[in-house]
């Protein structure tokens, strides 16, 4: 297909999504819209990577969790290769490795490749772990033969990559294929491609294996200035990472902190009050480690939206597989309280629950955490009651 002249990345990202839209070249979910199509023919497109000598002698390969990718899993498994998936939205770790039961059937390992067999059999990989990614395979919305590619917009892939590198999972040598459908490999103008944006070595689509050749450099690690405040506050791992490479005595300044902290003082003259006015939403802070200052199996779900319905969240919590033992609900307070049995039933839950979105708010989700509550007249103790406030990392 065809680009329209002086496009943005988002108008090839909406053209792509139209054209495969209006062909029906995509399978479940639909629309693809906002997503990375899981496309007809991804399965016969992925079983070319198996003509790849780079594919051969991998060992360890990272593949994104995308719905496309599913027959890469799959091949990855089946040739008893190290499968990393990265956490969805990273909102618990960087890595999962997936690992099948004892003697798993080829049935079995074709769950252990999709989104169920992700979260089931799989386990967190950290960041001290001695990883070493022989091979990297991400989705895409469009890449041209060039090698540059744009994903969805939300720049996981990018940052994801990134981390590797800070973390020496990866390096400059490290080939970095994508899979998509023929109308994707489209040409990119590239005047588009930023330095954070990952370049691809591979593509593989239904009909062709194309190798790009491309010398455009890979990202050399986490560009912090271009991350915001808000960024930081959803990716914990991210919050180590910057804290690792401060310690070195690198650069970890973000694209907002100088306004944050201005905003942060009390004592900041009156002409610089204006930076942040009393409209301005206040700066999100990321959650509390697991277990901090949290009771028991306490999960409370923060920013709801004032026309939310606690029908709307029950039917999240079931969608997403986190339904509570009890649920209190504070609507008008912008909450609800998740009580669970278990305190690995909250730790699953907020790990689950987090980039949930009710309405046009993503709610915060956190281990309720204690308020210690002063001894009133007559020197009764209260008890601790749980705060949906997240606690602030020490960055």
């Amino acid at each position: 297909m065809e680009l329209r002249t002086g496009v943005s990345k988002q108008d090839i990202r909406e053209q792509i999504w139209d054209y495969m839209e209006s062909r029906n070249l995509a399978d479940f979910p639909r629309p693809v819209h906002h997503r990375i199509p899981n496309f007809k023919g991804s399965y016969l497109a992925c079983q070319n990577i198996r003509d790849l000598e780079v594919f051969a002698r991998t060992r360890e390969v990272k593949v994104d969790p995308d719905k496309p990718l599913e027959g890469i899993r799959l091949l990855a498994l089946q040739s008893k290769k190290t499968l990393l998936v990265p956490t969805p939205r990273l909102r618990t770790g960087l890595f999962n490795k997936i690992t099948p039961p004892p003697g798993a059937t080829k049935d079995v390992l074709r769950k252990c490749a999709t989104s169920q067999g992700v979260r089931n059999y799989s386990t967190p990989v950290g960041l001290d772990s001695r990883v070493l990614v022989d091979l990297v395979v991400v989705g895409s919305v469009a890449v041209s033969e060039k090698g540059w590619r744009i994903g969805k917009g939300e720049g996981y892939a990018d940052l994801e990559y990134a981390m590797m590198v800070s973390m020496g999972a990866v390096g400059p040598e490290t080939p970095v294929v994508t899979i998509v459908h023929d109308c994707q490999v489209i040409d990119i103008p590239e005047a588009l491609l930023e330095d954070h944006d990952l370049t691809v070595d591979y593509i593989l689509t239904p009909t062709r294996v194309i190798a790009t050749g491309c010398e455009r450099p890979k990202p050399t690690g986490i560009l912090w200035s271009k991350i915001s405040w808000e960024v930081m506050g959803k990716i914990p791992v991210l919050q180590s990472l910057r804290r690792r490479e401060k310690q070195a005595g690198k650069d970890v300044t973000l694209r907002d902190e100088p306004r944050r902290l201005l905003g942060a003082s009390s004592q900041q003259p009156a002409h610089l009050s204006a930076v942040r006015g009393p409209r301005d939403p206040p700066l999100p802070e990321p959650c509390p480690a697991q277990g901090e200052d949290g009771p028991a199996g306490t999960v409370c779900v923060g920013n709801l939206p004032r026309d939310a319905r606690v029908s709307e969240l029950k039917r999240a919590l079931r969608e997403l597989g986190a339904v509570p033992q009890r649920l209190t609900w504070q609507g008008p307070r912008g909450r609800a309280l998740l009580h669970y049995q278990a305190p690995a039933s909250a730790q699953q839950a907020v790990s689950r629950l987090q980039g949930l979105r009710l309405g046009a708010a993503t709610v915060t989700v956190a281990l309720a955490r204690r308020q210690r509550a002063s001894d009133p007249p007559g020197g009764r103790v209260q008890e601790p009651r749980p705060d949906c406030r997240p606690a602030v990392a020490d960055l």
